[in-house]
């Protein structure tokens, strides 16, 4: 097997006090429209162009996330007029013109003298924000209350909040789970589809489809009329990554997010709804696109494609490895994604049995039987033992190995026998001292070693438990959990990721630094903490 792997490794490298939330106006989901919101490059135009490309801010995504002090077009018009002049300075007139992003966190001090539990729960309320009334910003609001993730991310994003309700489930925070569901509901019906997050400059992309987990979860909690009182929302979610898939033919293979193979089988893949730069990553993806020497747009919407998948970035996506610039992300039919998708499928089956709706239920269930024939025949690469992610383009796997092996044995895909092949593999190529890298290749992305995840984790843990492998499962939770308890003790935080193979070093890589907070390490590491106890 080590062969086998290694052989598949040189075929990959050649191709405060706690800050109670901010009292506001209540709003309900009738004072909140979305018909007017318009992408920050829409809103300015040139002007961003020029705070980005000038690094007014070190970090782009600070620039989208500040509020206009005034009518836009009046700052506009000034804008146009100043920066004629020999004196002009376009930070200083940025931060005349705009309030910088709110630090709620600025304040809370943690104590390591207290439990890692305690600690997590003490930080629910510096991590809740509250609905909020429209404003000049790009901030898209929201009817109830939600939890972000912290650092530099003020806003809810869709696949984190799965992992964080995993903690707010151990923590009894039922309310909390059934307002970040509705949310998430919300946008569903007002957008279309669930936004990468609430944030203008994410209206082309969405993020690994979770939110039938999340209706799992609270489902869990309240009972199954949770599927039946959420199956509307449910089924546009599905129609949304299926938009297109009617219109397939031999002679016209892709739609957006979706892709024809030569059998008829229909697969899906990250997309984007726009191919210019992201405006928050402004500077980055042009000069990423520049190196290339592709045409731009294409690069543009493979860089966005990438943000969608939520591995941003990783050797998954990638024709080199080590360069970005090879980024082809719509080429790929992700192992993850499609798994997520079949869940999907399964859970309106669901929601239509338990509303006694049969032709509806054997129409999902079918649908969930030929995705799970497809995945099984695409994604699962014998001589790896592994899943993997397929390129369409060329007809063969990607040759990358990474955690989306573990998404069909968390959705019970897999058969017994592939599951313990992959269970060896883990093992084998992807076990450290702190829990499991992302990939096996060390490449300065952050989706790749030597930075392990919290939801990689989970997906693998619970993956292993399905089929019976326990003994790895809980040697990674163990690892994983004291990892988390060190950082902890040593640092007084929680953060977005973990170096799994020297716990004295942080996680790097990627286009911003560590963050603390944070949403999805506290969700994973209290549920994981409560299963040890039971």
């Amino acid at each position: 097997m080590k062969n086998t792997l290694l052989a598949i490794l040189v075929i990959s490298l050649l191709s405060a006090c706690q800050n109670a939330p901010e009292k506001v106006k209540e709003i309900t989901t009738e004072t909140i429209t979305t018909s007017n919101f318009k992408t920050p490059i829409d809103v300015y135009g040139d002007f961003l162009v020029d705070v980005q490309m000038a690094e007014v801010f070190p970090d782009g995504k600070t620039f989208v996330d500040c509020t206009p002090k005034r009518d836009v077009t009046d700052i506009l018009a000034d804008y146009k007029k100043a920066k004629m002049q020999a004196e002009f300075h376009l930070r200083a007139f940025v931060l005349e013109n705009f309030e910088t992003p709110k630090k709620y966190a600025s304040g809370f001090i943690s104590d390591t003298t207290k439990s890692v539990q305690e600690h997590i729960n003490s930080l629910w309320p510096v991590l809740t924000r509250t609905p909020k009334q429209a404003e000049r910003g790009t901030l898209i609001p929201l009817p109830k209350p939600y939890i972000v993730p912290g650092g530099r991310f003020g806003e809810i994003y869709y696949w984190d909040s799965y992992f964080t309700m995993l903690g707010l489930q151990a923590a009894g925070k039922a309310e909390m789970i059934e307002n970040m569901v509705d949310n998430f509901s919300y946008l569903i019906d007002e957008i279309g589809f669930i936004p990468n997050g609430n944030r203008t400059y994410f209206l082309g992309r969405s993020q690994p489809p979770f939110y039938a987990c999340m209706v799992g979860v609270l489902a869990e909690m309240k009972g199954d009329d949770i599927y039946k009182k959420y199956l509307p929302q449910l089924e546009k979610e599905y129609n949304f990554w299926m938009d297109g898939a009617d219109k397939l033919s031999e002679t016209n293979r892709t739609h957006k997010r979706v892709v024809r193979l030569s059998d008829g089988f229909i697969l899906n893949r990250y997309w984007d709804n726009f191919d210019g730069p992201r405006e928050e990553s402004y500077r980055e993806d042009v000069e990423t696109a520049e190196k290339s020497g592709r045409p731009l747009k294409e690069v543009y919407r493979d860089l966005r494609a990438g943000a969608e998948s939520g591995w941003d970035y990783s050797s998954r996506w990638l024709r080199k490895i080590d360069d970005l610039s090879t980024i082809h992300t719509t080429d790929i039919l992700p192992a993850d994604l499609n798994s997520l998708l079949y869940n999907l499928e399964m859970t309106i089956a669901k929601g239509y049995e338990l509303s006694n709706n049969a032709d509806k239920t054997a129409f999902y269930n079918k649908k969930a039987a030929d995705r799970k024939t497809a995945i099984l025949r695409y994604h699962y690469f014998a001589a790896s033992g592994l899943f993997m992610d397929f390129d369409f383009t060329v007809g063969e796997p990607t040759y990358v190995p990474s955690l989306a092996t573990m998404y069909p044995l968390f959705f019970k895909i897999a058969t017994p026998e592939q599951a313990e092949t992959v269970a060896k593999n883990i093992q084998e190529s992807f076990l450290r001292p702190g829990g499991l890298n992302s990939t096996v290749h060390n490449t300065g992305q952050q989706w790749d070693a030597p930075n392990g995840w919290a939801p990689l984790q989970w997906i693998s843990i619970q993956g292993l438990h399905n089929y019976g492998q326990n003994e790895l499962a809980n040697m990674i939770q163990n690892r994983w959990i004291n990892l988390n308890k060190k950082v902890y003790k040593n640092t007084g935080k929680m953060v977005e990721k973990y170096n799994v193979q020297d716990a004295s070093l942080e996680g790097g890589g990627g286009e911003y630094p560590v963050q603390d907070g944070f949403g999805w390490s506290n969700g994973v590491l209290l549920r994981l903490m409560k299963n040890n106890m039971e």
